[in-house]
């Protein structure tokens, strides 16, 4: 379960780190990945809350799972339907701390500045490379480098204000199957019947 919840946040943070602005049109999408891990995910945008279900083809399904952010406490929380627990985290533990005010108050056509703001791109650099359309939708196309000199390329989705689409070193992914409108409010609550779990105590063991 810990591996499980290692990858589902590198999955989340690398949309986060490729996204300028929170999506102001609530929508639903299929997110695939381009890179060798192949991961999956269903990504579903509310007004300030999104939704993440890992998607893995396992039989057994250990590595589903579900990440629910929440915009307006600043907190993650970890679904686990296998075991019908749930952890809530502060913003304080993901990688780039400052994820959700930057999700929040970006310009979907001047996403450099905010972009590099965040730790692991101070230093690097960031520029508007045009307009293309990706899957049949309007997107504003940038190009940067981190601190570390690796480069990646965001496609903006002009009226989501989101990436649709990502280019990195690890292969990048992009948003399919986008269905615009209301998401349900029990697609961001926590299931009757979960327990929460003590996430401070299971790091504790693994470290």
């Amino acid at each position: 379960m810990f591996r499980w919840m290692l990858r589902i946040s590198g999955l989340l943070t690398l949309l986060v780190v490729a996204s300028s602005a929170f999506a102001q049109t609530e929508f639903s999408a299929d997110m695939v990945s381009h890179g060798r891990d192949k991961n999956a995910a269903k990504i579903y945008s509310g007004k300030d809350k999104m939704r993440f279900d890992a998607k893995d083809k396992d039989p057994d399904q250990r590595k589903s799972g579900t990440v629910i952010l929440d915009f307006s406490t600043e907190s993650w929380t970890v679904l686990i339907p296998q075991q019908h627990m749930y952890m809530v985290m502060p913003s304080s533990t993901m990688e780039n701390r400052g994820m959700f005010h930057f999700f929040r108050t970006g310009d979907v056509e001047n996403a450099c500045g905010e972009w590099l703001q965040l730790q692991d791109n101070k230093g690097g650099t960031c520029h508007k490379a045009g307009s293309e359309t990706v899957n049949g939708r309007s997107t504003i196309k940038y190009e940067g480098t981190n601190s570390k000199g690796e480069s990646s390329t965001v496609w903006f989705d002009s009226k989501l204000r989101f990436p649709v689409k990502w280019d990195d070193k690890n292969g990048g992914g992009e948003l399919q199957n986008i269905q615009e409108g209301p998401q349900p409010a029990s697609l961001f609550e926590i299931p009757a019947g979960f327990n929460k779990m003590d996430m401070g105590g299971m790091i504790k063991q693994h470290n």
